[in-house]
């Protein structure tokens, strides 16, 4: 049995105005039925086929920057002034995303809001300055999702990031961390030993 929805209710259902469904009704389009206290009651699964289609909502432009750390908030600066100044010269609308943490780190709000968004279907165009702004590793995962979901991604610079020796570096420490505190524990002699020679080797190699 088919369920009878009040004109509230099925004008929420058809994403249309309650005085819309009047004038369907008026010209015919539409005929309710009616309860013996004389309110209307619409059967959807009635209606004609499209007429319960809603329009899909504009899917917006979405640009992302990202920097590893505090120290480096004036490029987080530029790299937004870059991204205003290309979508409002291309004429988009578009919403900014932001995010300080380092490029092998999955779990940050801004790229969790980022993907949720993706997935769900609300974003057209992906814009970055470089694509090392998105992830370290695992970008190319990012733009195949954009792809099935028919998204854009628009990369400004193609060319190599002007930190991207310095944020290369701190991956790099990052991913020995987490693996000498896994073999010998984050608090062991082995580890501390072992990080600090690292942390020496980078500082050597990016004088």
């Amino acid at each position: 049995m088919s369920k009878l929805l009040s004109i509230g209710a099925a004008a929420d259902a058809l994403g249309v105005s309650t005085n819309t469904l009047r004038r369907w009704e008026a010209k015919g389009r539409l005929v309710p039925m009616r309860t013996e206290g004389g309110q209307r009651r619409y059967d959807l699964a009635a209606l004609k086929p499209g007429m319960t289609h809603r329009a899909p909502a504009p899917r917006k432009t979405i640009a992302y920057a990202r920097v590893s750390s505090h120290d480096q908030k004036e490029d987080l600066a530029r790299q937004k002034q870059v991204l205003e100044l290309y979508c409002a010269h291309q004429g988009w609308d578009f919403e900014l995303i932001d995010d300080l943490g380092s490029g092998m780190n999955y779990h940050k709000k801004g790229l969790s809001r980022l993907l949720t968004a993706i997935i769900d279907g609300q974003v057209g165009r992906l814009v970055l300055v470089h694509k090392d702004r998105l992830l370290r590793f695992g970008a190319e995962l990012v733009f195949a999702l954009c792809q099935a979901r028919q998204v854009e991604v628009v990369i400004i610079n193609q060319g190599e990031d002007s930190t991207f020796e310095e944020e290369l570096a701190n991956d790099v420490l990052e991913i020995i961390t987490v693996f000498s505190a896994r073999l010998y524990g984050s608090r062991s002699h082995k580890n501390r030993k072992l990080i600090e020679g690292v942390r020496a080797a980078v500082k050597e190699a990016q004088c």
